[in-house]
């Protein structure tokens, strides 16, 4: 299935050209492709591959999930006879994991990182009037562990709870024209405290007669247009106020032109580039007026306070691992997780397509972005992993949706961090590093134990017992009833916070919890706890619920976890999204709420 939609949804432009579909493929294991140079118009591939999907998936083609670290790509393109004269920019969305673009022979751009995406301005190497090349030579180690892999097992065969790999491109592939001067990047900082919110802006070059046009509105409603003279190339911020002149905002949760789960209300911008008169780029966006904060050990979103209760979200498919057999897909996960009573979601070990985050804007769901983590602690993995997370929050900074980055989880890539203080010093430095950049969203340090600094405390706890182990069951409840037995009791062996650190008053959520097994459709399939029919299911399922709801010292809940993967089976749907009970009984258990609770 080809994946036709705009790749970038916050950042739209009219004219583009998507290359998904039939490429020409081949493996490369006896790194053969530079010294035969693969890249050449000549050089016949011997396979097809369906991009964007990995060549390990059903939907690319080939489907041969053996390891394969190098591979290679080559297709034709022509360029639309009205791109004369204009630059054009090369866009992936996301190649795992090292990788170089070639255009008509000659390598144009590498990049190195396989969560985010990249562009290339491959205007100087196009040929005039004729058809164009485009190669890329993509290596992907399956069993260096130093690398940001999340989920994806480093041997042939997936186990546990490690799933099939992803080489190569697995995101959209895509063309766009632009003029030489244009809008590179835009950034949007709402605050609803003053009713405003800082543009801030970069370019492809400066001129000096040179005005950035912004055209705001509301559900069609005119709020401001403006022109700001623009000084730098690299520099533009500019606050603007969204009042009008009268009371946008009615300070009740919900309701009004703040973005939430329950009204997620969104700003439509228009962005036009003017310089010496004429209009040289013209970008579609849009914004939210959100705000999340904690105070007092109670998370607030706008400024009331709001229970998290989110569902953990792998982002597999069957057939397309870790790329969404379609747009839709997208649709459906949100639609079914709010139809669950879920408010939001964590997406775990995956930074997922910009499709995902644009769907739960527009539908209102939260996000917690995770970035994948490696498994092992080098100084290159220090580096690297932090120049994937600047790509990440530069492409996600906009979406309202996300209110929480999560670094690090259970220890992966940092082992030692409950006793080392240099990998107690990472978890620091990204904390305070991410924060630094965005100042706008909660940021955790480790979610599930050996936490240092963080603006949640996240524990992880499986130990709920099932139907026929009540000791297990009660001390389960009676441990989500007591802040000092949760924080002092170890999970998995590992206390709550790293040695030197300790609890500051944060928010306290059970940030996994459940993985009941239950409705498994294959052997070998695995989960924390087994159900033996729907109504045991649900009644291990209420108790976990309903232990954490009853609680006053914990402020919100991630449940493991919304679909089954692979042989992992404790979804509360199927791998092919089939719900495992009526929807409706699961929202039920969901929403019981507390007194100091804000309601649907």
């Amino acid at each position: 299935m080809k994946k036709t939609e705009y790749p970038r949804p916050q950042f739209v432009r009219k004219s583009w050209l998507c290359l998904n579909g039939t490429w020409d493929f081949a493996f490369d294991d006896e790194n053969r492709a530079g010294m035969e140079h693969w890249e050449a118009d000549s050089y016949i591939l011997d396979k097809k591959i369906q991009v964007p999907f990995c060549f390990e998936s059903k939907l690319s083609g080939i489907h041969d999930t053996s390891i394969h670290d190098r591979v290679f790509y080559k297709r034709r393109f022509s360029l639309p006879e009205e791109w004369r004269g204009q630059r054009i920019l090369l866009h992936f969305q996301a190649v795992d994991y090292e990788c170089t673009v070639f255009v008509n022979g000659t390598p144009c751009v590498s990049h190195v990182g396989g969560n985010v995406g990249f562009s290339a301005d491959i205007t100087p190497w196009l040929r005039t009037d004729s058809e164009q090349t485009i190669a890329v030579s993509v290596y992907d180690p399956a069993r260096d562990e130093t690398i940001p892999r999340g989920k994806q097992f480093w041997e042939e065969k997936s186990a546990s709870i490690w799933y099939t790999r992803t080489t190569g491109i697995w995101q959209s592939v895509w063309l766009e024209p632009v003029e030489p001067y244009h809008i590179t990047h835009v950034k949007f900082t709402p605050d609803i405290d003053c009713d405003c919110v800082t543009l801030e802006a970069e370019f492809s070059a400066y001129e000096e007669d040179m005005y950035l046009e912004a055209d705001i509105s509301f559900q069609g409603e005119a709020i401001c247009r403006d022109r700001y003279l623009v000084c730098s190339q690299h520099i533009f911020r500019r606050s603007i106020h969204l009042s009008k002149d009268h009371i946008l905002y009615t300070g009740i949760h919900g309701h009004g032109r703040l973005w939430s789960p329950e009204s997620p209300s969104l700003y439509d911008i228009t962005l036009r580039l003017i310089v010496n008169g004429k209009a040289v780029d013209t970008v579609e966006s849009y914004f939210g007026m959100r705000k999340i904060h904690t105070k007092d050990g109670i998370t607030y979103l706008n400024n009331r306070p709001y229970y998290f209760k989110l569902v953990l979200d792998q982002g597999y498919w069957r057939d397309g691992i870790l790329t969404a057999p379609s747009d839709e897909d997208f649709v459906t996960d949100i639609r079914l997780m709010k139809e669950m009573g879920f408010n939001g979601c964590r997406k775990h070990q995956k930074v997922e397509d910009a499709r995902f985050l644009y769907h739960a804007d527009k539908m209102g769901f939260l996000v917690w972005g995770e970035m994948a983590s490696a498994c092992l602690f080098t100084d290159n993995n220090v580096s690297s992993y932090a120049e994937e997370w600047f790509e990440v929050l530069k492409r996600d900074y906009n979406h309202p949706s996300i209110v929480a980055w999560v670094p690090f989880n259970e220890s992966w890539a940092i082992p030692n961090v409950g006793l080392c203080p240099r990998q107690q010093n990472q978890t620091m430095g990204m904390y305070y590093l991410l924060k630094s950049l965005d100042p706008t969203r909660l940021v955790l340090s480790n979610d599930g134990w050996e936490m240092t600094k963080g603006d949640i405390c996240a524990i992880h706890n499986y130990n709920h017992g099932c139907t026929n182990e009540p000791e297990k069951q009660a001390f389960f409840q009676r441990t989500m009833k007591d802040r000092e037995l949760l924080l002092t009791c170890t999970h998995a062996g590992r206390s709550v916070y790293a040695d030197g650190y300790t609890y500051e008053g944060q928010p306290i959520l059970i940030t996994e919890c459940g993985g009941i097994n239950f409705h498994a459709d294959q052997s070998g399939n695995w989960g924390y706890t087994c159900a033996a029919d729907e109504a045991d299911f649900l009644q291990q399922y209420s108790h976990v619920i309903h232990s954490i709801l009853a609680s006053d010292v914990i402020y919100g809940f991630c449940y493991t976890q919304l679909s089954d993967v692979e042989q992992e089976t404790n979804g509360l749907l199927t791998y092919d999204r089939v719900p495992k009970c009526d929807p409706a009984k699961i929202r039920e258990i969901n929403s019981h709420y507390r007194h100091n609770v804000v309601k649907d």
